[in-house]
């Protein structure tokens, strides 16, 4: 079973910036495909960024892109989400989740454990 722990979240002024960090628990972290998701309140959960276990694949959400940056070091177990010129509709519940492959995924159903998730909220 692994586990994983996001921090970081927090209330920001639309413009701002903050980041955002899950550590796992599981020693083979670096071979895991790392995403992270998003849900605000009345929404269904949607995919915001992922990295291979290389960072050598990434996606990333139409709506963060050039905004929010995804990375991983994968010596202590964490992956980050840098998120810069914050908007309100950023708002919303952050998890993050893994999946035991190689590859880089954006569907949330094919993740395999998820993190509790951090508050991220945004006000104009």
């Amino acid at each position: 079973q692994v586990q994983l722990v996001e921090s970081g979240g927090g209330l920001v002024q639309a413009g701002g910036s903050l980041r955002l960090s899950c550590a796992a628990s599981e020693r083979t972290f670096s071979t895991y495909c790392m995403g992270w998701f998003r849900q605000a309140p009345g929404k269904e959960r949607e995919f915001v960024a992922a990295i291979n276990w290389s960072g050598g694949s990434i996606l990333y959400a139409d709506s963060v892109k050039g905004r929010f940056t995804i990375s991983r070091d994968n010596a202590k177990n964490t992956v980050l989400l840098q998120m810069n010129s914050l908007k309100p509709e950023d708002t919303a519940v952050y998890y993050c989740a893994t999946k035991r492959t190689f590859t880089v995924v954006k569907d949330a159903g094919q993740y395999d454990y998820w993190g509790q998730g951090t508050q991220v909220t945004v006000s104009s």
